[in-house]
């Protein structure tokens, strides 16, 4: 069952080396962030919540205790130049939840499973809309000529 709500305003993104999240690693430092958060503000942002929001598992009650810990606002997207890719970094809740009493609604394991994987989702159709139908640049990076040929 899809999920009825309004998408949040799309993140503003900081300038964070992409390389401290545990769940990335990144060659270069040029991330485009100011492109990427433009794109998203033009569109990309709405178009790929519309996306998830048809197909996510997470319900309202989920997506509420999401927005009002404000998790949406902490994801980052960056530009991958040597992967010719949008990376990410999703906000999710920590194995420690419930000792940090974060959330009155916040009663289960099952509850944080599906918000950390819905948003997760997010994430990556996120990506991918940015990628295949706003992006119009190119990688800078150039492979050296000493790579093997692999299609031999």
């Amino acid at each position: 069952m899809p999920l009825n709500v309004d998408p949040p305003e799309p993140p503003e993104l900081a300038a964070v080396d992409p390389n401290e999240y545990e769940d990335a690693e990144v060659a270069g430092g040029e991330y485009r962030r100011d492109d990427l958060e433009a794109l998203l503000r033009e569109g990309a942002w709405e178009d790929a919540f519309s996306e998830w929001a048809d197909t996510t598992d997470m319900d309202e009650s989920d997506w509420k205790i999401a927005l009002d810990l404000e998790l949406v606002s902490r994801f980052d997207f960056f530009w991958d130049d040597f992967a010719d890719r949008v990376g990410y970094h999703a906000p999710g809740l920590p194995e420690d939840w419930k000792e940090r009493d974060l959330h009155p609604d916040l009663d289960s394991w099952g509850t944080v499973s599906a918000i950390n994987a819905g948003l997760t989702e997010l994430g990556q159709i996120v990506c991918e809309t940015l990628k295949e139908e706003y992006i119009d640049w190119e990688a800078d990076f150039d492979a050296p000529d000493d790579l093997p040929d692999f299609d031999e």
